[in-house]
């Protein structure tokens, strides 16, 4: 007797669970900040999202996105948003931290900006974010040493990425992945010539108010809308 087998539903039919609909908001957060999406797109596509009830709907609204074709993360692969595209970040720094044949530091309870250079030139710069408040969940740091050394410190609890390389010197930077969605995204670029840059988690420390987004208070008060 010959025996079928039995097929379950295929994933486009399977009903959509809350973290679903966090991963495709995810998506469409970081295509607004890219310049993918205009704002009113944006806020019709978050609102078919909340809307959608299988996976297959999510889908559809990612479906013209990069994002949605660089697989889904898995137990283990949190989630972190796509690197700043060209033009999504100000094109001038928050912030200029420089050292020449001197030392400078970045430390304590400081604002992080979107964008911060680090200059060291026969000299040391130190940029200690373990306690800084984070206003924005990417921050870039433009780390160049020449002669010299600069040192980023980022908390536990954030994700750490890093591009970059060194010319008779030393370019490190350790990567982190953060098991929170919401949890800022550091991205240390630069150059180490003759000199070196480092970047590295501070164990022990952890960010102690991330930020809530507005996005985010509005997703769950138009779930709250749409469950009653």
């Amino acid at each position: 007797m010959d025996l079928q087998k039995q097929t379950g539903p295929r994933v486009a039919e399977l009903r959509a669970s809350d973290a679903d609909r966090d991963r495709i908001a995810d998506m469409l957060r970081d295509a607004l900040a890219e310049g993918r999406l205009t704002a009113e797109e944006h806020a019709e596509r978050v609102e078919g999202v909340l809307r959608a009830k299988t996976v297959g709907e999510l889908e559809v609204f990612v479906q013209d996105l990069p994002a949605a074709h660089q697989g889904r993360p898995g137990p283990g692969r949190p989630y972190v948003p796509n690197r700043p595209a060209a033009g999504a970040l100000p094109p001038r720094a928050d912030e200029n931290v420089v050292a020449i044949f001197s030392s400078a530091t970045r430390k304590g309870r400081w604002r992080a900006g979107r964008r911060v250079h680090a200059y060291s030139v026969f000299g040391s710069v130190e940029i200690d974010l373990s306690e800084a408040i984070f206003e924005y969940q990417q921050v870039v740091i433009k780390a160049v040493s020449i002669f010299g050394d600069v040192q980023v410190r980022v908390p536990e609890n954030v994700s750490l990425r890093g591009t970059g390389g060194g010319v008779l010197g030393n370019f490190e930077v350790q990567t982190l992945d953060s098991t929170d969605a919401q949890a800022p995204v550091v991205y240390v670029d630069g150059w180490a010539i003759l000199g070196n840059v480092e970047a590295r988690p501070r164990r022990g420390k952890l960010v102690a108010d991330i930020l809530d987004r507005v996005s985010d208070r509005v997703d769950r008060a138009l779930r709250k809308h749409l469950d009653r």
